[in-house]
């Protein structure tokens, strides 16, 4: 049940920002998921309690990552384990809300033993409000919720305000790679970047944005063809 509560921090007053994605629980979790959530969450997530503003993220993992690359609504996780796996040598941090899909990626870091991720099960601007200036290399806002309710494009996370706080995390020169399966949300995010007198489009042919990128790991939502066009890869370079 919805509580006052919830329906506040949902509409963004002071109990929190507009909230950009749908709900946040699912099925009951397994015997097992449920005891790794329980005994190695607490040990990959990124305590937000325990650092100042201003926080370096390489000091959640051991050594000096290569990169810090950060992820925005991992979903069932298959992209932000496959770019890790891929990457031993890059810092990654995953942001989902979806309970599901959090448990989904600790039990993959746990069966893989992948040392080079940090989780955070909530929104990713809880993360990114804190992080130092350009601090993180690359993002990845892969297939966001489409909001496709005029009424309701308040909501999605691509924005100026939210593009000013990409801006000021990444490094010169680093890279947002935006992907979505909505033609309406293509646009409505390609206008919001080329708005942006931060950023970049790196396309120099059609084929750059209609043919998956060659590091793309694809998803299983991507596999399921629920938007209303052919994914769409939408790549931008911090000027």
């Amino acid at each position: 049940m919805t509580t006052p509560e919830d329906e506040k921090k949902s509409n963004g007053s002071e109990f929190g920002p507009l909230r950009t994605f749908g709900r946040t629980g699912g099925r009951p979790l397994s015997t097992r998921q449920q005891k790794l959530m329980d005994e190695l969450l607490p040990k990959l997530s990124v305590n937000i309690n325990d650092h100042i503003a201003s926080f370096d993220p390489n000091e959640l993992f051991e050594g000096k990552p290569k990169e810090i690359w950060f992820e925005i609504g991992f979903g069932g996780a298959e992209h932000l384990i496959g770019q890790a796996q891929n990457n031993p040598d890059i810092g990654f941090i995953g942001c989902e809300p979806f309970l599901e899909g959090v448990a989904k990626a600790v039990t993959l870091i746990w069966e893989n033993e992948i040392p080079n991720i940090r989780l955070h099960a909530y929104d990713a601007r809880d993360i990114l409000n804190g992080l130092a200036d350009q601090s993180l290399d690359r993002v990845f806002i892969m297939f966001p919720d489409p909001w496709h309710k005029t009424k309701h494009h308040k909501r999605r996370l691509i924005q100026p305000e939210f593009l000013e706080t990409l801006s000021r995390v990444l490094k010169p020169g680093g890279k947002v790679r935006f992907a979505t399966d909505w033609a309406n949300y293509a646009d409505w995010a390609l206008e919001r970047f080329e708005q942006s007198p931060h950023f970049e489009w790196t396309a120099t042919k059609a084929d750059d944005w209609r043919i998956p990128p060659a590091d793309h790991v694809t998803t299983r939502y991507q596999t399921k063809g629920l938007g209303d066009c052919k994914p769409v890869f939408l790549d931008f370079a911090k000027i």
